[in-house]
């Protein structure tokens, strides 16, 4: 009997082991996800893929020549009062200049910009097989300085009759000390689709443009780490408003766990709210 009752005592020594064991691994693993719970950098991806769209929304419009919309207070374009648009058309490559000044100006669509975008093209924006490249010189987005190139190529319509642009970016981003705390230098590096869904059709109201972004990108964020991205479902971004509203992007640094980044968990609402996910945890973050 008693022989009995030290086997059912060493049962149960085992069992308690046991149950430690997995409730240390469970804590463990816990503690590994909080230790990696900084959405700092998923932060600055957004503002980075945020910043990069704009662009090409703007050449768009620069392009058209027909800015006094965008002059008018309260009006909801990108582009305002403070920006000019010089084509030079003479020269065999054909360019034309949107210059935001030397001081911010701010865009109806809730940005402050300053300094140039230069594009190069070969037709318009609107052409299947034209192409836009585009650089910069002394460009700011709310304090960050924007650089490198980005070409934008017409692939004409999709299966669902939409017009379709293939994307790809080198570009570099010097971020704003008193925003970005440090400030420092990230790299940036995209394949992207645009796909034009709303707002072909109303040529001389750019505010009701609603594009859908996928692809793949890839960089360093400013800190130094570096990291992969791709879309899981396409980023939803209105012309007329600063933020990404809807899709999800999987970002994911270095020796870390991948941030599942949600624009439109509160319905796709405009907002500046995203949801990161981090192995199977959640964090809502205010974007900048």
């Amino acid at each position: 009997m008693m022989k009995r009752k030290s086997n059912n005592f060493k049962s149960g020594l085992a069992i308690t082991a046991i149950c430690l064991v997995s409730l240390s691994a469970c804590k463990k693993e816990k503690a590994e996800v909080f230790s990696d719970n900084d959405t700092s950098s998923s932060i600055e991806n957004a503002v980075v893929e945020a910043a990069y769209n704009d662009v090409a929304n703007i050449a768009d419009q620069a392009y058209s020549g027909i800015i006094s919309t965008y002059r008018a207070s309260g009006d909801e374009g990108a582009l305002s009062a403070c920006a000019t648009v010089s084509f030079d058309t003479l020269s065999t490559a054909k360019i034309f200049t949107v210059d935001f000044g030397t001081v911010n100006c701010l865009g109806g669509d809730g940005n402050y910009r300053r300094g140039k975008i230069i594009i190069a093209f070969t037709g318009a924006y609107r052409d299947s097989g034209s192409s836009h490249s585009i650089t910069f010189d002394g460009y700011y987005v709310n304090d960050n300085n924007i650089g490198g190139t980005k070409t934008v190529t017409n692939l004409g319509r999709n299966v669902a009759g939409y017009l379709t642009y293939s994307v790809s970016i080198n570009g570099t981003i010097t971020w704003d000390s008193q925003t970005f705390a440090g400030g420092g230098t990230s790299t940036y590096t995209a394949n992207r689709t645009r796909e034009w869904i709303v707002g072909e059709y109303t040529s001389n109201n750019w505010f009701d443009d609603v594009y859908l972004i996928s692809g793949t990108s890839s960089g360093t964020t400013r800190t130094g780490s570096s990291y992969t991205a791709n879309t899981v479902s396409p980023l939803k971004k209105y012309i007329n408003f600063r933020y990404i509203t809807d899709g999800t992007l999987a970002f994911t640094p270095s020796g870390k766990y991948t941030r599942y980044i949600n624009f439109g968990y509160s319905n796709g609402a405009k907002d500046n709210l995203a949801q990161v996910t981090i192995a199977g945890y959640t964090f809502v973050v205010q974007l900048k």
